[in-house]
């Protein structure tokens, strides 16, 4: 009897193996269902694309190593935390989302990826017997690791809340943030208050590194920005706070006559720095609306760089030609998505030769539908541009002039978010 029970469960572990290595197949499908679920139950998560974006990396690595576990027969206490968990575990830390949110990701997350196991098990054609004892197997593994992975994230967690608290529970971060908030404020109390001169012109910056090892990227944008405050001759000292580990907010005091010119001093100064942070920049505004308007268009900046990934540019400022109407329009990138593919069709494609093609339309579009202006600007051919045009009409499926604006918005979106919105 013994010697049966051994041997029914190495062939229901073999045959969860063999289920899990076809969903593994679809770990890229199940991803996105599983990240579109949490998003939509857990409202915490949801304003946030950074945080989305690591939130679908956490679930992606999380749902792997589970799925290696069952299929090679791994212990759950020797497999090692998915590092997007933990970080993903430390940025919910750093914005303020409480413990809760984060575990009920979790059990979300599980309840779901086990109705789709429970999906696959039904298509086999196992005996009942064997589809329950193969479910059950799954299950109790899957538990094993919700369980085990909930105190690593924890534990980070708090770790990370605990850091997080000794650094930003200053007076002076804590009045900045309400003062980006309040209606009403006496800049000269405040300017007193936080060191920083309000009725200047202000220059506001979102600065930010890719997650790395090293633990100083907060020090290194602080130097940036010190430094940066030098070569615009800032009328005083600059201003800048920790926005998460990664992340900081900057503003430097400018001279009106300084102003006009501070943009462009920026991007010389990136260009010659050795290892300099990803900037979105807002515009010289003065006052204490400028002070909070040019924040607000530096922070649009920086969410349409996170929402374009590794296709962003090193520095994006409010002033590039659409990039505040992509901010307007990306705050939800996967709905912009979907009306890029409707407005585009074939032409919202991710390929070389649709780039091609859609950046010689946006530039046509650009220049009042003059081929002869678009083909100065891209320095292609008058000919060129022509059959470039209506080799775009031929892939989108039909002419531009019956709803012209709608794909001049597409194209934008395009230009901006990149792979983000293309299909």
């Amino acid at each position: 009897m013994a010697k049966s029970g051994r041997a029914d469960a190495v062939v229901a572990a073999d045959s969860a193996a063999e289920i899990i290595a076809r969903l593994g197949g679809r770990l890229g499908d199940i991803t996105r269902s599983l990240q579109q679920h949490v998003l939509t139950e857990v409202s915490e998560f949801r304003d946030d694309t950074q945080l989305a974006q690591l939130l679908k990396d956490s679930v992606e690595q999380n749902v792997d190593t589970v799925f290696t576990a069952i299929r090679h027969g791994i212990p759950i206490e020797n497999v090692e935390p998915p590092t997007a968990a933990l970080e993903h575990a430390r940025r919910l830390a750093q914005c303020g989302v409480s413990a809760n949110a984060l575990i009920r990701s979790y059990r979300l997350g599980q309840q779901k990826l086990l109705n789709i196991v429970l999906d696959e098990v039904r298509a086999t054609d196992l005996d009942p017997r064997r589809s329950l004892d193969v479910f059950q197997q799954i299950t109790t593994t899957t538990f094993s690791y919700i369980d085990w992975i909930s105190q690593q994230v924890i534990a980070a967690y708090q770790a990370e809340h605990d850091r997080w608290l000794e650094t930003q529970n200053t007076t002076r971060t804590v009045r900045i943030r309400e003062l980006l908030d309040a209606e009403v404020v006496d800049a000269d109390a405040v300017s007193t208050e936080i060191g920083y001169p309000l009725r200047r012109v202000h220059l506001a910056v979102v600065a930010s590194y890719p997650q790395t090892h090293h633990g100083d990227e907060l020090v290194r944008m602080q130097r940036f920005v010190r430094e940066l405050a030098e070569c615009l001759e800032s009328k005083g000292h600059p201003l800048f706070i920790a926005a998460d580990r990664l992340t900081g907010w900057g503003w430097i005091p400018l001279a009106a006559e300084t102003a006009p010119g501070a943009v462009e001093c920026v991007r010389r100064l990136a260009t010659t720095y050795q290892q300099p942070p990803s900037l979105a920049v807002g515009d010289p505004l003065p006052g204490v609306d400028g002070f909070r308007r040019s924040h607000r268009q530096a922070l649009g900046a920086h969410a349409v760089a996170i929402a374009a990934g590794p296709d962003a540019q090193q520095i994006v400022t409010n002033d590039d030609s659409g990039l505040s109407a992509a901010a307007l329009l990306g705050g939800n990138v996967q709905a912009a998505r979907a009306w890029v593919g409707e407005v585009l069709g074939p032409l919202a494609s991710a390929t070389e030769s649709d780039e091609r093609l859609r950046e010689t339309l946006r530039v046509f579009l650009q220049t009042g539908s003059s081929y002869k202006a678009a083909a100065a600007e891209l320095h292609l051919h008058f000919n060129s541009v022509r059959y470039r045009v209506q080799r775009a009409e031929q892939r989108r499926g039909r002419p531009i002039t019956t709803d012209r604006l709608d794909v001049e918005i597409a194209l934008l979106l395009c230009n901006w978010f990149h792979t983000a919105v293309l299909r």
